[in-house]
Order: structure tokens, then sequence, then C-alpha cells
């Protein structure tokens, strides 16, 4: 599983042999990773109510397997995507951050177009509703929320003459 996803980090998903395997599910449950169950032939699939997991019953082909972790790994990245709240409260990786009204305005922008590029017109207009600012005022504004942002693992890039991009820091 060593293919990327374009926007957030790629998540590993944990094959967990079922049954027997209650204990490492209840652990990766427990820390929201995601984990697919390999049922044994014989054994009857599990209840499953949570989209961070599914099951594939053995003998399974390799690219079936393959498929379902992608699937799991997508949903999991959606799960953990950042999103800011109408008070202006940003949220992501279990962090909360209440930004400033500007700055939540600019950063709701980005979250919306999470992994693409952002123009400095869209943001000036998303951030100022009411009128353009300078050149400086939105540099200004993004210097100060990559500022707040990053150490929660966001990373917001200049795309030159085009504009910014957030997304999640990559995770080594």
């Amino acid at each position: 599983m060593s293919q990327e996803l374009p926007s957030l980090v790629w998540m590993e998903v944990s094959r967990v042999p079922w049954p027997g395997g209650g204990d490492l599910r209840r652990q990766l449950t427990a820390s929201g990773k995601p984990r697919l169950l390999v049922v044994a032939e014989d054994s009857a699939p599990p209840l499953v109510s949570d989209p961070l997991e599914d099951w594939v019953r053995m003998p399974a082909r390799e690219d079936d397997i393959e498929a379902r972790a992608r699937t799991l790994a997508r949903r999991a990245e959606k799960a953990n995507a950042p999103s800011i709240d109408d008070d202006g409260v940003l949220s992501f990786d279990g962090y909360q951050m209440a930004l400033p009204p500007v700055e939540a305005r600019l950063a709701g922008h980005l979250v919306n177009r999470l992994g693409a590029v952002a123009s400095r017109t869209d943001l000036a207009r998303a951030g100022w509703p009411g009128g353009i600012p300078t050149r400086n005022a939105l540099d200004v504004r993004i210097l100060r929320l990559r500022r707040r942002v990053e150490p929660r693992g966001l990373v917001i890039r200049t795309v030159r003459h085009r504009g910014y991009l957030m997304e999640a820091a990559k995770r080594i």
C-alpha cells in the first residue's frame, strides 16, 4: 500500500485476523485507526458499524483486499480532514482553535479547497466580503494563519503566481 492520496496523509490500514484478533480490533478502534478484518473461511463475519472498519472473507484475491483497504483509507482521510464551524473554530486531528474572523474566513476557503490551489483573488473575496484588501493585507493574514495551523499539522503553501494551498503535513 505505497500509493499516496493527493490531499491528505496516507493512512495505514491494519489487517486483523477474525476471529482471534479481538484485542487488536479494540485497540485500533480506540485509536481511530482504519482496519480490515480478515475473516476465516468457516467463520461468521462480525457486526461492523464503524465506517473505519470492513471485512473480507478468505480466500480472497489480493487485489480485492487492497481495494477494500484503499476504500477504508479514503474514509479515514475524510474523517480526519480539517473543518471549520460557523463560529470560526478550526478542528483538525483532535485539536480545536478559535480564529479571528478574517482568518476564519480565509481558513474556511482553504479547507473547502483542501489540497487544491485557492487563488489570491478568491481568498481576498472570502476574507473581506465587503471589499478587496491590499496585497500586503492578504499576505500578512495568511502568514498569521500559517503560524497558527502549522504546529497542529496543517501546512499552507505559497503557489507562486497562483495563490495558496492548504494540506495536512506529511507524517513520517
